[in-house]
Order: C-alpha cells, then sequence, then structure tokens
C-alpha cells in the first residue's frame, strides 16, 4: 500500500466538483450542487459550461463523441426539477447542449457514483453488492463483466493499462483492479485528515482527483477548506 497525497492544481470554478474526465479537449467536471457540466482548460478557466438532466451527478465520462453521467438519485443540493425521477441512471447527453440523448436504469436498481468510458463499452459503479459493471450501451445496456469488490463507497473510476482505479471516498484511498479478475493490483492510501477522492480521471499517467466535499444526507467529513481539484502523488 502507497501512501498518497491530494494535491490542489487550480481553484475550482465548480461548487461540487464530484466527477472528472480528460478529453482532447479539456477536463469535464460535474457540478453535485447544480447538476451542471463543465468543460475546463488545463489552467481551470471555463471554456463550455451546459446544464443537464442529470440528479445528483456523481460522475462523468466521455466517448462515442457524447458526455455521459453518472445520476445518482434524489437530489439534496439543489430544488427538485420535472425531470427528476429519485432513481439512478446512466445519462447519454450532447456535449454541446446538454440535451438528453439517452439513458438506461443501472444494472442493480441502485445509485451510481463512477462512470469510465472503455472503447465502446462502460464501467460503472454499483452497491448491491458492492461492485464494478461493464455493460454495453450499445447492446441494451448487456452485463459484459461484474467483479466484487471489499472497499465501500466506490466512487470515481479511471481506466489505466491492465487495471481500473476507483476512489472509496470514505475510506479516502484509491484501489487499482485488474479489469479481467477483480484483483486489487495497487493501492493508494490517501492523508485521513485531507481531501477525499470524489472524481478521478488520468492524464499521460497522471491520477487527478475532485473533492466534492458535499456530504448530502450523510455527514462524511466535510472539511472547512473547501473543494479541490488536483493531482494525486504517491510513492
Amino acid at each position: 500500500m502507497a501512501n498518497g497525497q491530494l494535491v490542489a492544481e487550480f481553484p475550482t470554478p465548480v461548487r461540487g466538483p464530484n466527477g472528472l474526465q480528460w478529453t482532447d479537449e479539456g477536463l469535464w467536471v460535474v457540478d453535485q450542487w447544480t447538476d451542471d457540466a463543465y468543460l475546463l482548460s488545463e489552467q481551470g478557466e471555463v471554456l463550455r459550461h451546459i446544464g443537464t438532466v442529470t440528479e445528483n451527478a456523481s460522475g462523468v465520462t466521455f466517448g462515442d463523441g457524447h458526455l455521459w453521467t453518472a445520476s445518482n438519485g434524489n437530489t439534496t443540493g439543489r430544488p427538485h426539477r420535472s425531470t427528476d425521477t429519485h432513481l439512478g441512471w446512466v445519462m447519454k447527453l450532447d456535449p454541446h447542449t446538454g440535451e438528453l440523448v439517452d439513458r438506461w436504469r443501472t444494472p442493480d436498481g441502485g445509485g451510481i457514483h463512477g462512470i469510465e468510458w472503455d472503447d465502446g463499452l462502460l464501467w460503472i459503479t454499483g452497491f448491491q453488492p458492492k461492485a464494478l459493471w461493464l455493460v454495453d450501451p450499445n447492446d441494451d445496456f448487456r452485463t459484459v463483466r461484474k467483479f466484487e469488490v471489499r472497499w465501500d463507497r466506490l466512487h470515481g473510476l479511471a481506466r489505466d493499462g491492465e487495471g481500473i482505479w476507483c476512489a472509496h471516498t470514505s475510506d479516502k484511498i484509491l484501489v487499482k483492479y485488474h479489469v479481467e479478475t477483480g484483483e486489487e493490483m495497487e493501492i493508494i492510501k490517501c492523508d485521513p485528515d485531507g481531501p477525499s477522492p470524489h472524481g478521478v480521471s488520468i492524464k499521460d499517467g497522471q491520477l487527478w482527483y475532485a473533492d466534492a466535499n458535499f456530504a448530502g444526507t450523510q455527514d462524511h467529513g466535510v472539511r472547512d477548506d473547501g473543494q479541490e481539484i488536483g493531482k494525486i502523488v504517491w510513492e
């Protein structure tokens, strides 16, 4: 188990950065408070800002020319809207307008935090049981693979070589699982008094994190120093 440090990179223009995804255009971030999506530059400048029908936005990824969001169900960060269902969905959105293109219920029927595009397929987190699911959005969301994990509160995901990183927010660790077997390949332990990794993404081999610092209906250790987006350094 390696010791990791979460180092803020730039002031976040997003009130509750809960999901991250690096693309060729920049860094996509979803806001858990407003459910809006932001495209940021490498310096943290806002390049694009779109509203979405996501509810309780908890993750984001990009693939097949679309933005995909993890809609985690009943929001506590904003007033309810007519489009809210209070259920867990995977949303496929137009990245320029935020318009809903399609949506699917989660495989376990529950909430969802993490989501990651993987060559035409999607990795998503599940809680009933605690597991990572690989699904095919072009085949009625068919389950391609699933493996259960021992750690709680699965959150941000990032594909890396033969593995996929998953943030376990309450434990303040990141675990790299083998994508074929689910074996734990690496574990990064973060400062128990520091930021909590929510969203995770990877760019040029460098892991990035977002800490929404958002308790919702449960107290998971909200800090006085607020939200962060930055890099994960470990040894």
